[in-house]
């Protein structure tokens, strides 16, 4: 109810698209986790129902440095709320990897996405920006982190300015490698839906191309 329609600015893009191959990045929130790892799990059960793991880019990413396990995965919810929002855009059959990003260099992931990026048709970072401030202060810092992705600056994406900030940091260094454009969509707050100003968490939605 708070995410959800800002996240629906960038989906809504996707209606009539031919993706079929979907990387999706997120942060650890409840395992800590060094580097980067993939499920075990070779599917994903959703309400609207289930979504297969790729199996070459689980290849690639394994390739890439990315760890087998499905300890952060397990009780994530930044990956899975953004997989029925897909099935609702998506209208062809598609598959994902899954990817979760702990503590990680930019170049890291970057270097990941680099070996990916020629099976992919659609990459997701799914992230919060700043969390349970008064909404002044958020809107604040949110924009100042919506400004360093326009200038695909990862160094400008503060500790305390996303809890996905490895995997925004990294997508930015991809990003730039490929000169790609980024595009604010949305910035917006959970005031916007709950009316509560005093206790916040920021969103955005950005697409790039």
């Amino acid at each position: 109810m708070y995410s959800g329609p800002i996240a629906a600015e960038g989906y809504a893009r996707l209606r009539g698209s031919d993706v079929r191959r979907v990387v999706l990045l997120g942060p650890a929130h409840f395992v800590r986790l060094q580097g980067m790892a993939v499920p075990a799990a070779w599917a994903w059960l959703t309400p609207l129902g289930a979504v297969e793991v790729d199996p070459a880019l689980r290849e690639g990413a394994i390739r890439a440095g990315a760890a087998v396990d499905g300890g952060p995965h397990a009780p994530e919810h930044a990956i899975e709320v953004q997989l029925p929002l897909l099935l609702r855009a998506l209208d062809a059959r598609w598959s994902f990897l899954p990817l979760a990003i702990g503590s990680t260099r930019p170049e890291s992931v970057a270097d990941l996405l680099d070996e990916l990026w020629a099976r992919t048709d659609l990459l997701v970072v799914s992230t919060d920006l700043s969390h349970y401030l008064d909404e002044a202060s958020a809107r604040t810092i949110d924009e100042r982190t919506a400004q360093a992705v326009l200038r695909l600056d990862p160094g400008a994406v503060g500790e305390e300015a996303a809890c996905g900030r490895y995997a925004l940091r990294g997508l930015l260094t991809f990003a730039a490698r490929r000169g790609l454009t980024p595009r604010l969509l949305r910035l917006g707050t959970s005031a916007d839906a709950s009316g509560d100003t005093s206790r916040v968490v920021g969103y955005g939605a950005f697409s790039f191309g």
